[in-house]
């Protein structure tokens, strides 16, 4: 690894790391709000859409329609995953326990290493894996006590949450140098489209008014956009798997907001689970750290012998 890769890391570390600290008040916001599943989806999905066409408009004014062009096929299957792990995320809440939801959630990272491993033939250092591993104990821990039997069926979408996320890393490490975050884009119509027709189909859509609405508008126009472009782009610097382990600071992170705002006070265990995740990503963030340094030490004194 060059000192130049080193620095592209860090950019991946920062951008990966601080979208999964601004998605985090999510599900705080979502029990805030208090829609039903489909209407949060369907507007969730709409807002989305809006914001992430903000931002691609920011970024490239009058290029913006290219950056859509430049993400081609795979883009379309980036969109889709993302959309399958919305819908897998919320309709596991619906029909099962939430510990079971972020205990499944958490092999994402290891489902996208072996992804990666297998279609990329992407290998991933000793430290990677012991971090997975780390952070997979840690996220057992928090959700322990809300862990049960639960519904096989919710089950199953949460692990199309899990496995579409990190198809979706994997997929966007198929094409090098190529920002799919634009295509976020059609994944928040796609996502909108359908929980419209479910709603349409049932009691109707709903919007909420007063300060639920403000905090439906400031989540998904503003909070998720702004996080999920920043992830999505997470890929362009890190391995699959890299990215999905830094996504784990948004369930220890959105833990912490419901216990700030809300008073749902964690346990013991989920201290502990949490202490564990952030002690493992800091301790892989030292070493390489330390990697960093020890290799920029070398290019300066080769530098000098030349």
């Amino acid at each position: 690894m060059s000192p130049a890769y080193l620095s592209r890391r860090q950019q991946g570390l920062l951008m990966t790391g601080g979208g999964a600290l601004i998605i985090s008040p999510d599900a705080l916001l979502i029990k805030v709000i208090g829609l039903p599943d489909a209407e949060i989806l369907a507007w969730r999905g709409l807002l989305t859409a809006l914001g992430f066409i903000a931002i691609v408009v920011a970024r490239h004014g009058r290029r913006a329609f290219g950056a859509y062009r430049r993400c081609g096929w795979t883009g379309i299957g980036v969109a889709l995953l993302f959309s399958l792990s919305t819908f897998g995320f919320v309709l596991g809440n619906q029909y099962t326990r939430g510990g079971n939801v972020l205990m499944i959630l958490a092999g994402a990272p290891l489902i996208a290493a072996l992804l990666s491993r297998f279609f990329l033939n992407e290998h991933l250092p000793r430290r990677t894996w012991l971090a997975i591993g780390a952070c997979l104990a840690g996220i057992s821990l928090i959700a322990l006590d809300d862990a049960g039997v639960g519904s096989g069926l919710g089950n199953g979408f949460a692990l199309l949450a899990a496995t579409a996320l990190a198809a979706n890393f994997t997929l966007c490490r198929t094409r090098p140098g190529v920002d799919m975050s634009p295509m976020l884009t059609l994944a928040g119509l796609i996502v909108a489209a359908c929980a419209g027709l479910y709603g349409l189909a049932g009691p109707g859509l709903a919007l909420p008014s007063g300060q639920s609405l403000l905090w439906l508008v400031v989540l998904c126009l503003v909070l998720l956009p702004l996080g999920f472009t920043l992830i999505q782009r997470g890929p362009l610097y890190l391995p699959a798997a890299e990215v999905g382990l830094l996504m784990l600071l948004e369930v220890v992170a959105g833990t912490l907001w419901v216990w700030w705002l809300l008073a749902e006070r964690p346990t013991p265990l989920a201290f502990a689970g949490g202490a564990l995740v952030l002690g493992s990503l800091l301790a892989k963030g030292l070493v390489e750290r330390r990697l960093e340094r020890r290799l920029r030490g070398r290019g300066a004194a080769q530098q000098e012998s030349c």
